[in-house]
């Protein structure tokens, strides 16, 4: 059970669980959470429950109406994280970021930015050290990805520069999580 991959109406009572119990400072959706799931299994150690489950709620753990809530979301949790780490060790084709889409112009456009936020949270979470400067220069795309305000796409954006840039995201996070896959 702890190996199956999630399915929609998994998702769906993620993205609920996270609506319903969420605040400012919580992780908003899925993508937001893949991208902080993919972060804690690429990094340098494994971080515990006890530090990774109150950050996705800013901190402070949310005050369940029912303790059956709660294991479920934990146990949808971890197997995500056991799929990601997976993709990302095993079987690194299956691995994509779950983005956002959006419309743009009569265009489906791909979103990256919440994902992005949340990898990043995933990387303060696990504490990385400093990485090297062309590892560091990768993460600082993510960290550009992530403060874009790309609910508001702008009229005239670029959007093979945009496109590009999107997949230039999934191939750093392979390139991350290698790297430390090869520290530990």
């Amino acid at each position: 059970m702890q190996n199956q991959h999630l399915g929609p109406t998994d998702f769906e009572l993620i993205e609920d669980t996270l609506l319903k119990y969420g605040d400012d400072h919580s992780v908003l959706n899925s993508s937001e959470l893949d991208g902080y799931f993919t972060a804690l299994v690429s990094g340098p150690v494994q971080v515990d429950i006890a530090e990774w489950f109150p950050a996705i709620w800013g901190g402070q753990n949310p005050d369940w109406e029912n303790p059956d809530e709660c294991k479920q979301f934990i146990e949808l949790s971890v197997r995500h994280m056991n799929t990601l780490a997976t993709q990302l060790t095993l079987n690194t084709q299956a691995f994509k970021p779950r983005f956002e889409q959006t419309e743009h112009f009569g265009r489906t456009l791909t979103l990256a930015e919440e994902w992005c936020f949340g990898y990043l949270r995933g990387v303060a979470v696990g504490n990385w050290p400093e990485l090297s400067a062309p590892l560091a220069a990768k993460l600082q795309a993510l960290t550009f990805c992530a403060e874009q305000d790309n609910f508001e796409l702008r009229a005239d954006l670029d959007v093979e520069q945009h496109r590009q840039r999107v997949e230039a995201i999934e191939q750093t996070a392979h390139a991350l999580h290698d790297y430390w896959l090869a520290q530990r």
